[in-house]
């Protein structure tokens, strides 16, 4: 039942100086001027996590124009601009409310140079809803209720007027923010109809502030693309835009250290994602579904169909259904390989540096001293012509030591102080001079195939025998907890799910949207007879159809979530040791 503010300032005014759980009974929805104010969970205690509040503003009252709201696309670059100056706003009177603990915390989603789509906001025709987590004061464990009503009656009221009502936002800036977007949209969709993987604008900043910052570089060299791979598109808004277009197939980006080789990769690696005006990489686009791979020593693998690369182990194991709770980092990157084509990704993105170099390739001194058929590994450059050859998978790799993949490569890009020159033609003259030692043929590319259905041991849960039947009988598992380790990983009830080489996750609250999305899985999707395709796919339509929705367990959505990518979910599922 909704209640008006005056109500809720009532029972602040009731409530004042009592016990702090007593804070409990203000959950509820209340009508202030312009929007509803929703006290949706209230923390425990004062040092506890602090409670959770929404507000919903009508489109009415928002007044926001219909080239905002077209699409899911606009929307949610609009959420993505509105949570921004919603934070500046909040900004101002953080901690201003004293008291205990968390008192007077007023804490809003801290956003990146990436537009991602986030529980923190979320626009739609009939309104925006903004959720954040504000501190209940306190002194000690007594409620402070006239600091609280500073925070709902003066503090919000200002930030609600100036972040989301339209005419007091800059209407110029609005457009931008709009018209950027279905650029970076536009030039997604440019890349599968030209064949190519990537675009890198003319003058697009590369280089980021430090190692652990995103921002750019101040006084940047800044990207030229070489004549050879320049491209031209005309934007629906910008007009005409050049830039480097990196063609399908097999590219290798080479150069010096330091020369930028890494940078490049980085940004193409974040290219499947739309970035703000100023981040410099506004117009580097690179095709949605490009998977980052790397080793991962230590990881799990649960049958994972490697035999595209692994084969003969000395000790029998079976690699076409291939399990181990502690990877090498060429089977582990053999697996990210095989499950990443079943995530459906359309490019590989490889470092040198991060990869097992007995993976990536094998030189004519090695083959002599191991023969073949003592090597039970194909190594990546045997393979990835026929990636792309049979499956149409592309491949972008940074190599730095050795020049057998200039043998393979159809486009060769060298990297030189930041500045990319096309050498495909001189690497093709080198590789008659320089021929790559094959003494054999490698055995013959089968896509890999799985059909792999998952199962569980469900912690809490226990399986026993029928004395009267004969039957075994699981009991319901205890409901799992997740306890999100920043971008790293969780905690999914006793178990680590390590995510921390899963590098296109770039904000903590896609990695805790993975936690509520395994927890979901494992509670109510994994029966023993849907394969890991299909509860991904489910998961997936589930997201496309409800949005945010998806993440409400109770009678709200909480902040806190940002939507993965296909790729990520994948990647998570296939790290859940559990199954």
């Amino acid at each position: 039942m909704m209640q008006s503010a005056r109500d809720l300032q009532n029972q602040l005014r009731s409530i004042d100086h009592k016990s702090y759980p007593v804070y409990k009974s203000l959950r509820g929805s209340f009508q202030f001027e312009g929007y509803q104010l929703n006290i949706d969970h209230v923390q425990g205690d004062p040092f506890a996590a602090p409670s959770q509040v929404s507000v919903f503003v009508p489109m009415k009252r928002a007044d926001f124009p219909d080239f905002c709201l077209k699409d899911d696309l606009t929307k949610t670059a609009l959420a993505d601009y509105l949570i921004r100056q919603f934070s500046v706003q909040v900004n101002h009177f953080n901690f201003k409310a004293k008291g205990s603990g968390k008192s007077g915390l007023i804490s809003v989603t801290r956003c990146g140079q990436e537009v991602l789509c986030r529980t923190a906001c979320e626009v739609s025709r009939d309104g925006i809803a903004a959720r954040f987590a504000v501190g209940f004061p306190a002194n000690g464990r007594t409620i402070n209720a006239k600091e609280l009503e500073k925070i709902l009656f003066d503090y919000l009221p200002v930030c609600v007027e100036q972040s989301f009502i339209y005419r007091n936002l800059n209407p110029r800036t609005v457009r931008e923010v709009i018209e950027l977007a279905e650029d970076q949209a536009y030039i997604r969709n440019q890349l599968r109809e030209r064949r190519l993987v990537a675009f890198v604008a003319d003058h697009a900043v590369l280089p980021r502030e430090s190692g652990i910052s995103s921002r750019p570089m101040k006084n940047p060299v800044e990207f030229i693309s070489p004549d050879s791979l320049r491209v031209s598109m005309e934007l629906p808004h910008k007009g005409t835009i050049t830039g480097m277009g990196i063609p399908e197939g097999i590219t290798l980006i080479v150069g010096g250290g330091y020369h930028g080789k890494s940078t490049l990769l980085a940004a193409l690696e974040l290219g499947v994602y739309n970035h703000i005006a100023g981040d410099g990489r506004e117009y580097v686009i690179t095709d949605e579904s490009a998977l980052k791979l790397r080793s991962e020593d230590g990881r799990f693998i649960k049958d994972v169909d490697i035999s595209l690369f692994i084969n003969d182990l000395p000790n029998k194991k079976d690699t076409h259904s291939f399990s181990t709770e502690d990877a090498s980092g060429s089977t582990s990157q053999a697996a990210g390989i095989v499950e990443g084509i079943e995530a459906g990704s359309r490019v590989f993105l490889l470092d040198e540096d991060t990869s097992a170099t007995n993976f990536m390739v094998r030189d004519a001194f090695m083959q002599s001293v191991v023969s073949p058929d003592k090597e039970p590994i194909t190594p990546f450059l045997s393979r990835a012509r026929e990636l792309y050859e049979q499956i149409g998978i592309s491949t972008i790799l940074v190599a730095g030591s050795s020049g057998a993949f200039f043998h393979i490569a159809d486009t060769v890009i060298q990297m030189d102080n930041y500045q990319p020159i096309d050498i495909t033609k001189k690497a093709k003259m080198l590789c008659e001079s320089f021929p790559l030692y094959v003494p054999e043929k490698v055995l013959e590319f089968q896509k890999p195939m799985s059909h792999r259905v998952m199962t569980k041991d469900a912690e809490g849960a226990v399986r026993r025998r029928d004395y009267r039947t004969g039957e075994f009988k699981q009991n319901e598992p205890e409901r799992l907890k997740v306890k999100v380790m920043g971008r790293d990983g969780f905690v999914l009830g006793k178990q680590n799910v390590d995510l921390r080489y899963i590098e296109q996750i770039i904000d903590s609250e896609q990695t805790a949207a993975l936690g509520f999305l395994l927890k979901y899985t494992v509670e109510k999707l994994i029966d023993g007879r849907r394969t890991l395709p299909e509860i991904a796919e489910y998961i997936i339509g589930r997201l496309e159809k409800e949005g945010l929705g998806f993440f409400a367990e109770g009678s709200y959505i909480p902040s806190g979530y940002a939507i993965p990518r296909t790729q990520e979910i994948y990647a998570c599922l296939n790290r859940y040791r559990r199954v």
